[in-house]
């Protein structure tokens, strides 16, 4: 039976892979449309990556944020009209890039001119851009602004390798991933720590409820459960609850927790 979407910022984003130039930094780039209708509240579903939002209201002023990686589902409501460019950053590049480990900006909105890294010199220019600019601006701007060194290209591919194993339809149990990439488990803990902001153990989660929600409109309950990994429907049912605050039926049927008006940036 066909189901009725929710409303998240996955649905109205148009997204493309970031360009081959830029791939060392960026993964993916995204823009929302400036949204006039503020009656429908938005699911933030939980996202691993972390994000340079590059936000302007509808004739008011124009802010460059970055979230981090989100471990839980939030449920808002924009208080006014407002879109967005959307940069997310690739595995391994938020130290580089940010100046601190992705673990520090876990669950949290940040101004990108308030971090210690290079992107926050670029933070003034790039608010001032229409989106079709932001691309030539970052292929000419962050090649310079940021190292991107042997040892750098390194730990990008290996947390890659690590990324792309647990994510895959057929995931790598962790202690199997940490000997293929001949890293002990420990290692690999610390390199999601650091290069994404969550461990190994709580991205795959995160992945498999994404999936669960990639599939939820017409597919039925224990078939999705047993196409993304899970022992059995209540696993998947109880582990969709722990990340989305609701069960899977509920959220569907738009019954959620109240929404709240969107996050302003915090520095804790």
């Amino acid at each position: 039976m066909l189901r009725p979407p929710r409303v998240t910022t996955d649905l109205v984003e148009s997204s493309e892979l970031a360009p081959e130039s830029l791939r060392p930094w960026l993964s993916e780039l995204g823009r929302i449309p400036t949204v006039l209708d503020l009656s429908e509240p938005f699911a933030h579903v939980p996202q691993t990556s972390t994000t340079i939002v590059l936000r302007a209201e509808h004739d008011g002023p124009r802010d460059a944020l970055v979230l981090g990686p989100q471990t839980k589902a939030i449920y808002s409501r924009a208080n006014k009209p407002a879109g967005c460019v959307r940069l997310r950053l690739a595995p391994g590049a938020i130290p580089s890039l940010l100046g601190v480990p992705a673990a520090d900006l876990t669950n949290r909105v940040v101004r990108l001119a308030d971090l210690p890294g290079p992107a926050a010199h670029l933070a003034t220019e790039l608010v001032e851009l229409e989106p079709d600019e932001v691309v030539p601006y970052l292929a000419d701007e962050l090649p310079r602004h940021a190292a991107d060194d042997p040892a750098q290209r390194a730990y990008r591919r290996l947390l890659a390798a690590a990324v792309a194993a647990i994510a895959d339809d057929d995931p790598v149990p962790v202690p199997e991933l940490a000997a293929r990439l001949s890293v002990s488990e420990r290692q690999l803990r610390n390199l999601f720590t650091s290069g994404i902001g969550v461990s190994p153990k709580h991205f795959a989660r995160i992945d498999r409820v994404r999936k669960v929600l990639s599939q939820a409109r017409d597919t039925p309950w224990a078939d999705i459960a047993a196409a993304t990994g899970y022992y059995d429907q209540s696993h998947m049912a109880a582990d969709f609850r722990s990340l989305m605050g609701v069960p899977p039926t509920s959220f569907l049927r738009g019954d959620v927790p109240a929404a709240t008006p969107c996050s302003s940036p915090v520095g804790s």
